[in-house]
């Protein structure tokens, strides 16, 4: 009996030292995917350039006249977060911030920054989320705390452009969810509507997904020991990181899009997302378009539409 209590034990030791193992493994593969990102940081504006051409000589033009500018602020942590920031052609009080994506930085949201500055006419600032870019930061935090730092960012932008503007804040896939997280705390006045592009319901949701696709494996019991254990090291957990909780609060306009070819995060999760945002809302499912690719693929349609939208809530005053 001795001898099998013994026996017992050992495996269940084995088995918690494996679990606990592959859980720790789970938290730094998608929390702190160092070498992505410092590849993505190393070639942001030349991939930019690369895929968006028209970005160029915008940027240079930027560049040149001192227009694109960076700012740094304290986050929720102490750390230093940063952004980039530019005023509209002709002075303006409409004014865009916009969110990047997973292991994306700021610059990596300037084809969203040209539609709003050079084809709408609006400032924009465009924030390196935690642990992001230039910002600091212990881990990635999937956009949940990220919302309180991307709060503080508005103000910022608030206070830049005139301390009385008019606000759209804009995320792709991360920064989808994230604006969708924003969306469901308490806006100042000036905020006026909000555009998510592809963001996923909740982190568990997606890590789910992604843990099952990747890995084949269910989420019991893996992903709950992952979760404890981010609660633990990094003060939140994958169930409470919800979008959908949170824009089921949201008392402002918002654009849904999603590509119906998008496999990373299914086109499935926009719909429980859209039936879930009460009052002014619009939707749209963009015909063959994977993950992030909606503007890529759709330029002028893209532009047409999140103009037509965000101009019902801000009015353009230079006509």
């Amino acid at each position: 009996m001795k001898r099998i209590v013994r026996i017992s034990a050992a495996v269940v030791l084995v088995v918690a030292a494996v679990l606990l193992g592959g859980s720790f493994y789970l938290l730094s593969y998608a929390l702190r995917p160092d070498a992505v990102m410092a590849e993505k940081e190393s070639s942001s504006y030349k991939y930019m350039c690369e895929e968006y051409p028209f970005l160029e000589g915008w940027i240079d033009s930027l560049r040149r006249t001192g227009a694109l500018r960076d700012t740094v602020i304290a986050g929720t942590e102490g750390e230093r977060l940063h952004a980039i920031y530019a005023a509209a052609p002709q002075p303006t009080d409409r004014t865009a911030v916009i969110v990047h994506g997973y292991t994306d930085n700021a610059v990596r949201m300037l084809m969203i920054g040209y539609l709003y500055n050079h084809d709408l006419g609006f400032n924009i600032l465009l924030p390196d989320l935690h642990y992001h870019g230039e910002s600091e930061g212990r881990a990635i935090r999937m956009g949940w705390r990220d919302r309180l730092d991307v709060l503080k960012w508005m103000e910022v932008a608030n206070a830049i452009f005139g301390g009385n503007t008019r606000m759209v804040v804009h995320g792709i896939s991360m920064g989808a969810a994230t604006t969708m997280m924003v969306s469901g705390e308490a806006q100042q006045p000036y905020v006026k509507c909000f555009v998510e592009d592809c963001g996923y319901t909740s982190v568990w949701d997606q890590f789910s997904k992604e843990l099952r696709e990747q890995f084949s494996l269910p989420a019991f019991p893996l992903l709950h020991v992952a979760s404890w254990l981010c609660d633990l090291r990094y003060g939140w957990n994958f169930r409470e990181a919800s979008a959908l909780g949170q824009v089921a609060h949201c008392d402002r306009p918002m654009l849904f899009i999603h590509g119906d070819a998008d496999d990373f995060v299914p086109t499935r999760m926009v719909y429980p997302l859209y039936e879930a945002k009460p009052g002014e809302k619009e939707l749209w499912v963009v015909p063959g378009a994977a993950h992030a690719m909606s503007y890529r693929d759709n330029r002028e349609e893209y532009t047409r539409r999140v103009g037509a939208f965000v101009g019902k809530y801000i009015p353009d005053d230079r006509q």
